[in-house]
């Protein structure tokens, strides 16, 4: 697994029209851990890609009527079998986080890398899911050296009282004992 031209090899690349340009693509200094499903909880099916991808139909499930205009992506998902899929090259601005901040900066989406996991905050994660995450993370922290232990986190810890993911089931001592190896 490597990273080139902000694309991870081992991804199946899916590119969202939700990007554009960092303000300084020098600057990616924050890793932002998120978990999806659509319909919420449940997992597996097309609609997290279609999501991102603009292409969510509103008629395939009541959620969707709510959400399918919104225009959002993230970096990367690992869904439920550790698959990867890469919408938004590490040098661009995915839109993962919303209105956010970390340590007094605006506009996490700016310079940070937003990783989704197929989940639910109360449903624990795959063993897979947690062995990917690792391996993807230890690439992105090699080839963005700004980004270390301290600058990775859940969305929640950038949109406090908004967000609640990577959720209560995520093993954050597991995940940070995982970047060791």
């Amino acid at each position: 697994m490597h990273i080139a031209k902000g694309w991870l090899n081992t991804a199946k690349k899916l590119e969202s029209p939700n990007a554009d340009l960092r303000p300084d693509e020098n600057d990616i200094s924050l890793l932002v851990i998120h978990n999806i499903s659509l319909p919420p909880e449940q997992f597996g099916g097309p609609y997290i890609e279609q999501l991102f991808s603009n292409s969510l139909d509103p008629k395939e499930h009541p959620y969707f009527r709510d959400i399918y205009k919104l225009e959002v992506s993230s970096h990367l998902l690992i869904d439920r079998q550790g698959n990867i899929t890469q919408f938004v090259p590490f040098d661009k601005r995915a839109w993962h986080a919303g209105v956010s901040e970390f340590q007094g900066r605006q506009r996490c989406n700016d310079f940070s890398i937003g990783i989704e996991l197929e989940g639910a905050d109360h449903i624990p994660f795959s063993d897979i899911q947690y062995s990917v995450l690792a391996e993807v993370s230890r690439q992105i922290v090699s080839q963005y050296p700004l980004i270390s232990q301290d600058t990775i986190v859940g969305h929640s810890d950038i949109a406090p009282g908004r967000k609640t993911d990577p959720g209560e089931a995520f093993d954050w001592h597991r995940y940070r004992e995982s970047l060791k190896d």
